[in-house]
């Protein structure tokens, strides 16, 4: 990880993004826990104390008819984990993506969609929430992955801009799915990117590179 205090380089003005830190990502009671995800709060926190420019929190907040849901499909093609769909960008539907089913997480008003207790999430100066069109996917903070057109786009791409941030550190959960898509939209909206693998967890365990 590069040194946050860089007086040889004005140009260096970091951003830290915390990625879905919510108790539906975490064990013992998340619907979709994440192996270790609870263990990067003393990394995640420490990040924290650090001087950013800005410290951004992300969360999943999804409607319960969302569609990466398994239990809104018909089965046999409902299993979580295991069944891959197709979904149509709403406003083209030659536009396609393939997205994987899972349980039901991080629904709107549910203490699954929190927060962990021991995320000191006040120390961010915003939260950027996604995945509230129950249409499409959104792993990444920044929008969905439909293009032409774009269907949902956050301000998370423009407050850092705002900033005059040069460098984004992504981490949280999980690391081969949100903190993976968000850290590559970092890149693409031009900012020097760095994934803190120690303060991160992957669904899969074997996923072991960004």
């Amino acid at each position: 990880m590069a040194p946050l205090h860089n007086n040889d380089n004005e140009d260096f003005r970091p951003a830290l993004i915390v990625v879905d830190f919510q108790n539906d990502f975490c064990p013992p009671d998340g619907s979709l826990a994440v192996q270790g995800g609870r263990d990067i709060a003393s990394t995640v926190n420490a990040l924290l104390n650090l001087p950013f420019v800005i410290k951004i929190a992300t969360r999943d907040f999804h409607p319960q008819d969302h569609v990466s849901f398994a239990s809104n499909h018909q089965a046999p093609d409902n299993k979580p984990f295991e069944t891959i769909i197709t979904i149509e960008n709403p406003e083209n539907p030659d536009e396609t993506q393939t997205t994987r089913l899972w349980p039901d997480h991080c629904v709107q008003g549910t203490p699954g969609a929190d927060f962990v207790k021991e995320f000191e999430h006040s120390k961010c100066d915003c939260v950027i929430e996604k995945g509230q069109d129950a249409r499409v996917e959104m792993y990444s903070g920044f929008s969905t992955p439909f293009k032409n057109p774009p269907i949902v786009v956050s301000d998370l791409a423009r407050i850092l801009k705002r900033k005059g941030v040069t460098h984004v550190f992504t981490v949280g959960l999980a690391y081969d799915y949100c903190v993976k898509c968000t850290a590559i939209d970092a890149a693409k909206e031009g900012f020097t990117t760095y994934v803190v693998k120690d303060a991160s967890r992957p669904v899969h365990t074997e996923a072991e590179a960004v």
